[in-house]
């Protein structure tokens, strides 16, 4: 049976290459390891780094989810060194978060103006960033998960900045990425070659991959950098189908730590689920991550800061 709706002809539309694209983040905005990152200290910080090192030691879950932000806040290389010393061991990230690491890795830049090329309707539609479509259907085919096919063909290619690609540091140390997807989140989607059902499959394969990382989240630690939709969401029906398991299994994911990074100030005990009359109260990452799923023996810690501080920040707790 046919729709009865018209559907828009991306045969018409024109793309063009990254060299036309004027680029918002460039490679001297990533930090070095060394350099020095903006100050910022927090008397809980030490106690969440503590709980990373005693979850490396019991092999518990390490789990980073982030949004697209953190790359471009710069701290690429220390997500890296946390993967290469084992504190982080799965790694969920956003569409657009996966289209930075490879932009960054393939030609040093990333990142365009949305006010510029909305105006113009060139906003995502750039040829290189499009080819992204191709190794998501080869994904999809090859029934590996989105984020490792990306990690695997960043590791392998002969990109000059690729050693700055998250992905593919996961990838070669054998630390999932998996890549949530939403159908039209992503400029990827508004490319000729995009294969909806390919996107799906992959991205799919990555959410039961995910879910299996979350299995072993007891006596461990879950961090989230900047996602105020996706991880809440992901995490949350991931946790329950963990529990739903571990319960026929006579087993418990309640003994565990969260962490949440975000701008966003929260007033009050963090820890306690607003009214729905509060605007607060839709601000998933507080109600989902550090209120609900901790209720029953896990414990919850929030950090407001920028990425590009509080990110090395944490790092330097668990090194010092």
């Amino acid at each position: 049976m046919a729709s009865k709706y018209a559907l828009f002809d991306r045969s018409r539309l024109l793309v063009k290459p990254l060299a036309e694209r004027t680029h918002d983040l460039h490679l001297d905005h990533w930090l070095a390891l060394d350099a020095p990152a903006p100050p910022y200290s927090h008397p809980q910080l030490g106690e969440v780094a503590r709980r990373l090192i005693d979850a490396k030691q019991c092999d518990a879950a390490r789990i980073l989810m982030m949004g697209a932000h953190l790359l471009r806040a710069g701290v690429n290389r220390h997500i890296i060194d946390l993967i290469e010393r084992g504190f982080l061991d799965h790694i969920a990230m956003n569409g657009a978060g996966a289209i930075h690491d490879y932009e960054l890795a393939r030609i040093g830049a990333t990142t365009e103006s949305v006010a510029r090329y909305i105006r113009t309707g060139e906003f995502g539609l750039w040829r290189e960033t499009g080819e992204l479509n191709d190794w998501v259907a080869e994904a999809a085919a090859l029934d590996l998960g989105l984020g490792e096919n990306l990690g695997r063909r960043i590791e392998s290619s002969n990109y000059p900045h690729k050693s700055l690609s998250v992905l593919a540091a996961a990838y070669r140390h054998s630390v999932p990425v998996t890549v949530h997807a939403g159908i039209g989140y992503d400029i990827l989607h508004e490319h000729p070659n995009c294969d909806g059902a390919a996107t799906g499959a992959a991205s799919y394969r990555d959410f039961l991959i995910f879910a299996r990382a979350v299995e072993r989240l007891e006596h461990g630690v879950l961090l989230s950098f900047g996602s105020a939709i996706m991880a809440p969401e992901v995490y949350l029906k991931a946790l329950a189908m963990a529990r739903n398991v571990a319960h026929r299994e006579v087993r418990e994911i309640r003994h565990f730590t969260t962490a949440v990074f975000d701008l966003v100030p929260i007033q009050g005990d963090f820890r306690k689920e607003l009214p729905k009359t509060d605007p607060g109260y839709y601000f998933r990452p507080q109600k989902t991550i550090l209120v609900r799923t901790v209720a029953d023996g896990g414990e919850s810690f929030y950090f407001c800061g920028d990425h590009r501080a509080t990110f090395p920040a944490l790092r330097r707790a668990i090194l010092a």
